[in-house]
């Protein structure tokens, strides 16, 4: 009897919550970890929120909900995924906390729910990448039901929603045209996390495009898994010039900056685009990964040493400087002192102004994993190291180019430490590249551009100031 008293008051306890948490807009917080392409999504799941009455806070102590949108890419990925749910758990956990659910969305529950659910019973709702436009729903029956909710796999589609909320800056959005891949790369999770390629219809894109800039972007990212492959899966053949054409008739949008252009895909009709349409940014992201052909043919990717040394060479020799972006791996299964070597010759030559490196990660699942000649974690460790002094030393030179010419710069905020301005160009991509610090006689305005006559260079950053016309 005292047990059944005892479940009746709390199941009463649980009502009178839920009825009293009913009667106001409950809000939500948001982690989002990983790439540009998880924020993207996690704008989603804010949106149909939004549409769905929800409201927002940045201080997860307030939260009636909170959710973390995990990134499963590589091992301190997932690491920080678990740590964060853990951090998070805190607020779900505390009997005085005004947090009432606990919400894991994105890759990792995607691949591995069953073990979060016995990792994380704190969790109430484990929802796949497939859900976010669902995500209300399941929300709202979480609480009409109190029961415990795990929803993964779907319809593999790439949801829209009009009106996006963006996380970003107002002057810069991220637009997602693809979702999955098809490379198939042997060190790589995401086609057994995100599916097969496929693209969004370009109506779409281009409609919520004019949404964003509508609201206030004047530069457009365009990011996917593989943007160089948009529209193959429709029309049999590449349709990503054609998209950056229609986007540019949007009157107000200043910047299109390409991210992911895989080497093998880049064209001249892409590369003559990027001469020609000014408002396509000189800049590109193409992930390497590697020089050697020993090391590529074993990642199963789909270019040569030589094709990837004729593809700088030809976008060097281009009549706009364009400003390569590009990632390398140190330590794949099999890479020996001459493929590193290679890499480290590659990196000194052709001095790539933004080059980003990372250890191998052996994931479980992948072909490489499986590979023999696993390199060990201290020799990973060196090599990179040695590739980042390698880099140092390139834009410190590369730096030196830039000095006396003038650069139109999106001003972005303020460096107190330094007393400047800061901002990007072209040349720069939000968040992961250099910046131009400057200095301004004159009232500056975020997102607002201002050419700026480079003067120094100060460590990876470049230095000048506002020239007034």
């Amino acid at each position: 009897m005292e047990n059944k008293n005892q479940n009746k008051t709390e199941t009463d306890i649980s009502m009178l919550t839920t009825k009293k948490m009913a009667k106001r807009a409950l809000l939500v917080g948001i982690v989002s970890l990983g790439c540009d392409k998880n924020r993207v999504d996690s704008e989603i799941m804010l949106t149909y929120l939004r549409d769905a009455g929800y409201r927002f806070t940045t201080d997860a102590s307030k939260a009636d909900v909170l959710i973390i949108n995990t990134c499963g890419f590589i091992e301190n990925a997932r690491q920080e995924s678990m740590d964060t749910i853990s951090e998070m758990s805190e607020y779900r956990k505390d009997p005085n906390a005004r947090c009432q659910r606990l919400v894991v969305t994105g890759c990792m529950p995607q691949k591995w729910s069953s073990q979060m659910r016995e990792e994380f019973p704190e969790v109430d709702i484990f929802l796949g990448i497939d859900q976010y436009p669902e995500i209300a729903n399941i929300l709202n029956s979480s609480f009409e039901k109190d029961k415990k909710i795990i929803k993964v796999g779907g319809t593999n589609t790439v949801p829209y929603v009009k009106n996006r909320m963006v996380t970003t800056p107002l002057h810069y959005a991220y637009l997602k045209v693809a979702d999955g891949c098809d490379n198939y790369c042997t060190f790589c999770t995401i086609p057994y996390i995100r599916g097969r390629y496929r693209s969004r219809n370009l109506e779409d894109i281009i409609d919520e495009a004019k949404s964003l800039v509508t609201n206030g972007a004047t530069e457009i990212i365009l990011i996917g898994q593989d943007v160089s492959r948009y529209g193959m899966d429709k029309a049999g053949k590449p349709q990503l010039v054609k998209l950056i054409r229609e986007l540019s008739k949007i009157e107000d949008l200043r910047w299109i900056r390409l991210l992911y252009v895989y080497p093998e895909m880049l064209d001249d009709e892409l590369l003559n685009e990027m001469v020609e349409n000014p408002k396509l940014c000189n800049y590109i992201d193409i992930p390497m990964q590697h020089v050697s052909d020993n090391v590529l043919k074993r990642m199963n990717r789909h270019t040569t040493h030589d094709d990837i040394i004729n593809l700088v060479e030809r976008i060097q020799s281009l009549p706009k400087f364009i400003a390569v972006r590009t990632t390398f791996m140190a330590g794949f299964p099999g890479e020996t002192e001459e493929d590193f070597k290679q890499l480290c010759e590659f990196i000194s030559k052709y001095k790539l102004m933004h080059v980003g490196f990372f250890a191998y990660s052996k994931e479980d699942g992948t072909a490489a994993a499986a590979m023999p000649d696993q390199i060990p974690n201290e020799v990973k460790r060196k090599r990179v190291l040695k590739l980042v002094s390698l880099q140092k030393r390139v834009v410190a030179e590369n730096n030196k180019n830039f000095v006396g010419k003038v650069l139109e710069v999106c001003y972005e905020g303020i460096d107190y430490e330094r007393q400047l301005f800061f901002g990007r160009s072209e040349y720069q991509t939000p968040e992961a590249d250099t910046l131009i610090l400057f200095k301004s006689k004159m009232p500056v305005n975020i997102g607002q551009y201002y050419k700026v006559k480079i003067t120094k260079a100060i460590g990876y950053d470049l230095k000048g100031e506002i020239i007034y016309e």
